[in-house]
């Protein structure tokens, strides 16, 4: 198992590499960055897809999820992007487009601020945080970080994903949402490093410094976002310089898994042209 150390933290990484007729002598790479508290599994719909379209994928566990060391928190974003340069200077790639969701558009914000490896980043219904970004809304959190007191694990993980995902598709896909369930107790981080994790978004604010971003920028968000609002995208496009903006009508916080091959489709778009 390959794993890349950061000042003593271990964080455990995978590579999917592009299929033999559509490699490159060289293939770009990809890195994909998780959100809150989630693992691995929520790249499942990207993954293959980009190694299918020719690039070299990099999938890992923030600190404190999966298969990674989970030190004592409350952790930072700047920790967080100082793992992702650790992982990438583990697999050897000069530069690299990065991908990430809600927390993890925040890790790729902070890391293209902060290292010169990223060659491009793709934002993910996330947001610039600080007083500017507009919040969940109470009704969400309460959800997020309330479980009731008889809820059993299960039951727990299906109450705080519920408003991550629109109604209609929730009612549809319960064999899906119990398959991800399972994938969530495999892989997910441990309560106390999701609170971790939620300390460093709960600091983070990227707003006065998006104008030193200077690689191309994609913000893609879906519009009925129950976490983190759609205004959220339209602030980002309005500080980043050279960003497109792909909004996804009825998209959930979740829209890349409810509308995968979309939204998959526009981020592949957007990588062939950087």
């Amino acid at each position: 198992m390959p794993y890349a150390d950061n000042d003593g933290i271990s964080l455990y990484y995978e590579i999917t590499d592009p299929a033999e007729e559509a490699t490159a002598s060289d293939p770009e790479v990809v890195a994909l960055v998780e959100g809150l508290g989630y693992g691995r599994w929520m790249w499942r719909w990207q993954r293959q897809r980009l190694a299918d379209e020719g690039y070299r994928v990099v999938v890992w566990d923030n600190r404190g999820t999966g298969d990674s060391d989970e030190p004592e928190g409350p952790y930072t974003v700047e920790e967080m992007a100082s793992d992702l340069e650790a992982v990438l200077d583990a697999v050897g790639v000069e530069s690299a487009h990065v991908v990430g969701a809600s927390m993890g558009g925040m890790i790729a914000q902070q890391y293209a601020l902060d290292y010169d490896r990223a060659e491009s980043l793709g934002l993910l219904c996330t947001s610039h945080g600080g007083e500017d970004a507009v919040e969940t809304p109470d009704e969400t959190q309460a959800r997020m970080f309330g479980v009731p007191d008889d809820a059993d694990e299960r039951e727990a993980i299906r109450y705080k994903m519920k408003p991550a995902m629109t109604d209609e598709f929730w009612a549809d896909n319960q064999d899906l949402i119990e398959d991800i369930v399972d994938w969530r107790l495999e892989g997910d981080a441990s309560d106390s490093a999701r609170e971790a994790q939620a300390g460093g978004v709960a600091a983070f604010d990227s707003s006065d410094r998006l104008d030193d971003i200077e690689i191309p920028v994609l913000v893609a968000h879906g519009t009925d976002d129950r976490v983190l609002p759609v205004e959220n995208a339209d602030r980002l496009y309005q500080k980043l310089s050279k960003v497109q903006l792909a909004v996804f009508e009825g998209g959930s916080h979740l829209f890349f898994i409810e509308q995968s091959e979309e939204v998959t489709d526009r981020l592949v778009e957007f990588l062939s042209h950087v």
